[in-house]
């Protein structure tokens, strides 16, 4: 349940109108709020306003509509602002991006603000009435719009200041690699000791029987996350193993495998609703579980500042810092091997795990394929390698590490002229230095 609601939350997220709607919300009930103290409340309770306070109910119609009305028009910039911004950084820093300007709560706290002043100026612009009998002006209700108009002046500062900065290059690489460092401490929470051996399976590990219950996917889509509690509940009360054969940000089609569950026991086929609902699909990655998630955002603006339309390499070298600032934490952290044990130390569940090979291959592999021909991009691969040495506390990281090095090292030496290749040498030796260290 706890993984589901976290799918959740995250999803609601992406929502770019889900903070505006729930601002534009309270701005109705705090505009009748309002008037309903101008109207039960004794006619002198603000006397003391000065030039404040609205006699005229002409004039303070027309406050309210100029109010309303620039509101209005604002947000119209607003939007049209924050739609050409998407494409921009679509076109220069790749779609995946995207998602990240959708979720930037300054933006939406900056919508929301123009919008719920706009609707608390109409509410209160209707109570306003001039009659034979009398008339009524809300003063308390025309302070308070007062207020949330400089309030909304000031988001627009704010939002000028912020939509230029968040568009640029740097600070878009530096807010992904600080997201993909706390996506690395939440899903890897456990840290290795120095000197720490690799993780070894159990000597029994089990392996599914020939009597055994494939559950495969119902739609296709992208696995966001799985509920292991779930299974791990489902499979002890019914004294069974289960062994998954995806991981969250893999992509499944119909009719693909999800699970094999074995010992096959009569009436196991009612379980496979239950099961099934454990593994949460949808049309894009989520970041709760995949922790390749924010890596690959890296990399597509890498890959695209590489490119020979853009040609752009201090981009790329940035992400790459970025990338080796990440993986720094992860080489201090012990990745699960993917075995879990219920309530009473029994082996329930195996998941299909990363390893460390396979997250750092996927951080440099598509980086220095695409940047095989420039120095700077080499040479600053290798400086990364030799960042993250002294962190390697397995043979497996630092074999991974060595053999990214031999490839940066061999890729460039032949496409690079022997003057230029220079640099890469010195800097492969320290790389090699640092990781035989």
């Amino acid at each position: 349940m706890r993984t589901r609601l976290e799918t959740l939350r995250e999803q609601l997220a992406s929502i770019y109108w889900i903070i505006p709607a729930v601002m534009v919300t309270l701005s109705i009930i705090l505009s009748l709020a309002t008037i309903h103290i101008d109207q039960t409340a004794p006619p002198t309770y603000l006397q003391e306003l000065g030039w404040l306070g609205v006699d005229d109910p002409d004039g303070a119609r027309s406050f309210l509509s100029v109010v309303a009305g620039s509101m209005i028009g604002t947000t119209g910039v607003i939007f049209s602002i924050t739609i050409a911004s998407l494409v921009q950084a679509s076109s220069q820093l790749g779609p995946r991006i995207l998602n990240n300007f959708l979720r930037d709560r300054g933006n939406q706290l900056v919508l929301g603000t123009l919008t719920a002043t706009y609707t608390y100026c109409l509410f209160t612009l209707k109570s306003i009435n001039n009659t034979a009998t009398g008339s009524f002006v809300p003063n308390l209700s025309i302070i308070t719009s007062i207020l949330l108009t400089l309030l909304s002046l000031g988001a627009l500062v704010y939002f000028f200041h912020h939509i230029t900065a968040s568009l640029q290059a740097d600070n878009v690489i530096t807010q992904v690699g600080e997201e993909l460092t706390i996506a690395i401490e939440k899903i890897f929470p456990e840290k290795m000791s120095l000197f720490s051996v690799d993780q070894e399976k159990p000597e029994d590990a089990p392996t599914p029987t020939e009597d055994n219950l494939v559950i495969n996917s119902k739609r296709s889509g992208y696995l966001q996350a799985i509920d292991r509690d779930t299974l791990i509940d489902i499979a002890r009360e019914n004294d069974l193993m289960m062994r998954t054969e995806l991981r969250p940000g893999e992509f499944t089609a119909t009719e693909t495998p999800l699970v094999t569950v074995w010992p096959k026991r009569d009436g196991i086929e009612e379980l496979e609703e239950k099961i099934e609902k454990a593994f949460i699909l949808g049309d894009q990655r989520l970041r709760i579980q995949d922790v390749e998630y924010h890596l690959n955002q890296l990399i597509e603006i890498a890959v695209r500042a590489l490119s020979p339309g853009i040609n752009d390499p201090f981009t790329a070298m940035n992400c790459i810092d970025q990338i080796a600032a990440s993986l720094t934490q992860l080489l201090e952290r012990s990745i699960p091997i993917g075995y879990y044990y219920d309530e009473d130390d029994a082996l329930r569940l195996i998941t299909k795990p990363l390893t460390y090979t396979e997250i750092i291959e996927t951080s440099f592999n598509q980086i220095r394929r695409n940047g095989s021909d420039s120095v700077s991009v080499n040479v600053k691969l290798l400086e990364a390698i030799e960042m993250l040495a002294p962190q390697t506390k397995t043979w497996e990281q630092s074999n991974v590490l060595r053999e990214q090095a031999d490839r940066v090292y061999k890729s460039g030496k032949e496409i690079i002229p022997e003057w230029d290749f220079v640099y890469i040498e010195e800097k492969y030796e320290a790389a090699l230095m640092a990781v035989e260290a």
